[in-house]
């Protein structure tokens, strides 16, 4: 059984190599392995949601772009990871992740009662995170996805020490914008347990739903980052960072 799922799933990478998603997560000194994409949910174990495929989502507006597709919950093989609030956690992606031009953005959603039961695209999401173009011009310059790379492929996020305990999501985002004609959007859910005494939530002004959140006409979603040599400016999609 474990070797016809690894042979599967070996198949779909070597289909899309220059594609990928969250492998694994680590969280308070504890790794918890990533869904493996391609392959049947009947079996898995994983705090993340289902995701099937490596290909990346295109259009804005597309169904799944709160969780990826197709988003659902594991089933009995569903888990969440308990966290203190103002813990770190890493998200690792495929080794060598294939894309550096774009930004790196994490969400979390408070789920309101259990997650395994929560539909992703009802929820209102909050950014926690984000690193967009950190220096240099939009063809040439260093973008939170390159420093990614350049850190093993992963990406650390702290959660904000003064955000309520309850169920969450955490939602790690990659928009690659290294093609001219359209974006590709990559999204992964995991599934959070947070602790602690805070008691901080964040106000409208910082919410949103996917799909809602963006838009092609957006600057930094329909856009072609070679057409503008020395421009060194580039405005993140979606709501400010919500810092507690």
């Amino acid at each position: 059984m474990i070797t016809t799922a690894l042979a599967t799933l070996a198949i779909g990478v070597s289909q899309v190599v220059a594609h990928g998603g969250v492998v694994s997560y680590s969280i308070g000194g504890t790794t918890y392995n990533g869904f493996l994409a391609y392959n049947t949910p009947t079996g898995q174990t994983s705090i993340q949601r289902e995701w099937d495929t490596y290909n990346p989502i295109t259009d804005p507006t597309d169904s799944s772009l709160a969780c990826n597709a197709n988003g659902a919950n594991l089933g009995s093989g569903q888990q969440s990871a308990t966290v203190p609030a103002g813990s770190d956690v890493v998200a690792y992606w495929n080794n060598p992740w294939p894309h550096t031009i774009g930004p790196v953005m994490v969400y979390m959603a408070s789920c309101g009662g259990s997650c395994t039961d929560a539909d992703p695209t009802s929820l209102e999401w909050f950014k926690i995170d984000e690193a967009g173009l950190i220096s240099g011009d939009l063809p040439t310059g260093l973008w939170g996805m390159s420093e990614l790379v350049n850190d093993n492929s992963s990406w650390t996020t702290t959660i904000p020490a003064s955000l309520a305990p309850g169920e969450y999501f955490i939602r790690h985002e990659l928009l690659a914008i290294h093609t001219s004609d359209q974006p590709q959007f990559y999204p992964e859910c995991a599934q959070l347990i947070l602790t602690g005494s805070g008691s901080a939530t964040p106000s409208g002004d910082y919410l949103v739903k996917f799909p809602g959140a963006y838009s092609m006409s957006d600057p930094g979603v329909g856009i072609d980052v070679y057409s503008q040599p020395g421009v060194t400016n580039y405005t993140i999609p979606g709501p400010a960072v919500w810092q507690g």
